[in-house]
């Protein structure tokens, strides 16, 4: 049976999809059965992040109105063929029930081992769609104090749902500037919002990235907290010490 894991944020350009992406596609990696759900009616580019766009026949709203069976509206990835996606329709926001949505991926869930619910941000009414359809959650946050603020009002809400689990995700660090001491260091945010840190990822250009990143690295940890291990965290600031880490701070400082 899959694990209904919701990935929210309480604002927009935190990274959410892309955590998502990239968590899924570790996930498969793995070998494991995932199914990545866009309930982003807003914006519902789930499937572009994944390379996936324009592939899919049939979407979420498609599922629940009965033009097709769920499993008819997934769409395998080419690269990691444990890996599907399932689109939503951004012209749905106003009548889809989180009931609805529920029926659709509890339909599938025997089938699978993940299934990854990326939210809209902030706490409207498609956030609370995507959260009753899951039973854990993971919050993504930058180390900005206007993210943090919205990421707190998250919170409250996500404990009113009873959820089996919450985990942090602090995304876009800075290691110069966590070295700086100008940012909060993400085990002081995990303390701020009482959530349990799981995964710190640095900021990098790339959306997708080589094995041998840190970014990359931050992922696999992820996925593997996810399965079941040890929360193990990248450290941001690997680099930044020392007389070449200074001259490295100094140079990003200026760009």
């Amino acid at each position: 049976m899959a694990r209904k894991i919701v990935v929210t944020s309480g604002k927009g350009g935190v990274g959410k999809t892309t955590v998502t992406a990239n968590l899924g596609v570790q996930l498969a990696k793995k070998g494991l059965r995932v199914i990545v759900c866009d309930l982003d009616f807003g914006l519902n580019n789930i499937d572009v992040v994944l390379g996936l766009e324009n592939r899919a026949l049939y979407d979420v709203v498609d599922a629940i109105e009965g033009r097709c069976r769920p499993k008819q509206a997934l769409v395998r990835h080419p690269l990691y063929p444990t890996l599907y996606s399932l689109t939503s329709n951004h012209l749905a926001d106003r009548y889809v029930s989180p009931q609805a949505i529920r029926l659709v991926l509890d339909s599938l869930a025997p089938q699978y081992d993940y299934i990854l619910i990326d939210s809209p941000a902030g706490i409207e009414e498609g956030f609370h769609r995507a959260v009753a359809a899951a039973d854990e959650a993971l919050l993504v946050t930058t180390p900005h104090i206007s993210a943090m603020r919205d990421a707190d009002r998250v919170v409250g809400m996500l404990r009113s749902y009873r959820l089996e689990q919450t985990g942090l995700v602090v995304n876009q660090v800075r290691g110069d500037m966590l070295k700086r001491g100008e940012v909060l260091s993400p085990e002081e945010i995990s303390e701020t919002l009482r959530i349990p840190l799981v995964a710190v990822i640095p900021e990098e250009d790339r959306i997708f990235l080589d094995n041998i990143s840190e970014k990359s690295r931050a992922f696999r940890l992820l996925a593997s907290v996810c399965a079941g291990g040890k929360v193990k965290i990248v450290d941001a600031q690997k680099g930044y010490g020392g007389l070449f880490g200074a001259i490295r701070r100094g140079l990003k400082r200026n760009l």
